[in-house]
Formats: structure tokens, C-alpha cells, sequence
């Protein structure tokens, strides 16, 4: 389930941080779908909401999610507290590369995440 959450300077949707989400990278229609429904960008998402081989670069899972809402022009914020997610060896690169955009970044606190959502806001 997906919120829509009014925070200074960006309204956001929200998974629940516990609640497994997308299943499937086909899931990512339910974001895209949520944030047209709420008239805004952005989503604040954590790794459980997230399919289970999301942060494991060989899986293609967080390639193809990431075009759906790139496509649909949705900027995604996922908060990783340290230590709670295990990255491929690759993932930090594309950390790095997205790192240069405005539409993907991981963080360690929902306050930064937020941060560079509003940061970032249309």
C-alpha cells in the first residue's frame, strides 16, 4: 500500500517500510499509478517494498524498474538504513552513475531521502 505524504517543499507516495510492494519489476505500474493518482513525481520507497532481487544487479529487477518510472518520469528514493541491504558487487556503480541524475538514489534516512526528493521537485 502506497500513502501520499505532504512533506516540506515535495508531496511524495510512500510504502509502508515493512510491506513488500513490488513483486515483480511488471509491479512498478503500481507506483507510476499512485504518484499520476496523487499529481506528483516522487515515491519513498524501502527494501522490502522492493522485489527481493532488486539490490542483485544480474536479476535485471532494478534495470527494468527503474526505465518504468524513468519513462513516467517518477524520481525514486529508497531508504537503506546501514547494513540492511547487501548490494552487488556492481551495485554501487550505478549508485555512482545515478548518483549524476535526478531520478534514483538510496539513502541511509528518510530525512535525506526526503531531502533530495524536494530537492529535486518539479
Amino acid at each position: 500500500m502506497l500513502k501520499v505524504v505532504g512533506e516540506p517543499g515535495v508531496k511524495l507516495v510512500e510504502g509502508h517500510p515493512e510491506e513488500p510492494l513490488l513483486l515483480r519489476p511488471a509491479d512498478a505500474r503500481r507506483v507510476i499509478e499512485a504518484c499520476i493518482s496523487a499529481d506528483t513525481d516522487a515515491a519513498l520507497l524501502y527494501p522490502r517494498n522492493l522485489t527481493d532481487s532488486f539490490f542483485d544487479l544480474s536479476s535485471g529487477h532494478a534495470g527494468e524498474i527503474l526505465q518504468k518510472l524513468r519513462d513516467y518520469r517518477v524520481r525514486l528514493a529508497v531508504v537503506c538504513a546501514p547494513g540492511t541491504v547487501r548490494f552487488s558487487t556492481r551495485f554501487p556503480e550505478v549508485l555512482a552513475e545515478e548518483g549524476r541524475g535526478r531520478y534514483f538514489s538510496v539513502f541511509e534516512t528518510r530525512a535525506e531521502a526526503v531531502q533530495w526528493l524536494a530537492r529535486h521537485a518539479a
